[in-house]
């Protein structure tokens, strides 16, 4: 993983109110927790900002006091409005314990559903892994050359060596989405079938009616022939 080195100062008092006064002063206050005890220091905002406003995630150096400590970042908290840092929670890392750890993902390859005319979507950028820090990479490359159109890769599908990744099986991270023009040729053949249904449709009407004119004149020709047979007779018998 990339490293940084940040350099803080043990607080002398905790507590909201020092808290505000330090924030006055764009210092933010801070917890290094995960060690035999909490320590809380403050730094200056400016000193998270290649920590805070990165994708990247780094094994941080902190130094306290001349004190020096291995860690991670592990929570931030922004004032809903203004977006300045409130607090910053680190957690102390050993060579011999593992931790969890949101890495960045990287997609790597051309997938076969892009070729096609589809769309990739890139749904999970970050994923929960368990495992020592030595083991733990700066990126997950994961290899999308085989997803299709209307597919994706799930989390369930990867493996890295000596990780265990914590986040749903079922979570996708990437797929292949259709588009109009990947859909064009479905489309196109679609509208052939309407035009032959409509076609079908036509004839048949075009049929029926000529049935129903032949049974129309037929029946008005057995009609003709009946009122003459009976004239006929009515002749006969005068």
């Amino acid at each position: 993983m990339k490293s940084l080195e940040i350099k803080g100062i043990l607080r002398e008092a905790v507590g909201k109110s020092n808290s505000r006064k330090l924030r006055s002063k764009n210092m933010v206050p801070c917890v290094l927790y995960g060690g035999k005890k909490n320590i809380h220091f403050t730094a200056h905002e400016n000193t998270f900002r290649k920590i805070v406003y990165t994708p990247n995630v780094y094994l941080i150096k902190l130094i306290i006091d001349d004190k020096e400590y291995n860690a991670i970042m592990q929570d931030i908290q922004f004032h809903p409005v203004t977006d300045k840092i409130l607090h910053i929670d680190f957690l102390e890392i050993f060579e011999d314990k593992k931790v969890k750890i949101e890495i960045p993902s990287q997609l790597n390859g051309f997938a076969e559903g892009v070729k096609e005319g589809g769309k990739l979507q890139f749904e999970h950028r970050k994923l929960k892994v368990w495992g020592f820090i030595k083991n733990i990479p700066d990126i997950l490359e994961i290899d999308i050359t085989n997803i299709g159109l209307g597919k994706g890769i799930q989390v369930g599908e990867l493996s890295f060596e000596n990780l265990e990744l914590l986040d749903p099986q079922n979570t996708v991270i990437a797929s292949v989405k259709l588009t109009r023009a990947a859909k064009g040729e479905e489309i196109a053949v679609s509208e052939e079938e309407v035009e032959e249904i409509e076609e079908g449709a036509e004839g048949a009407e075009d049929e029926g009616v000529a049935e129903s004119k032949e049974k129309a004149e037929k029946d008005e020709s057995q009609t003709k022939e009946g009122e003459k047979t009976r004239k006929d007779k009515l002749k006969k018998k005068f």
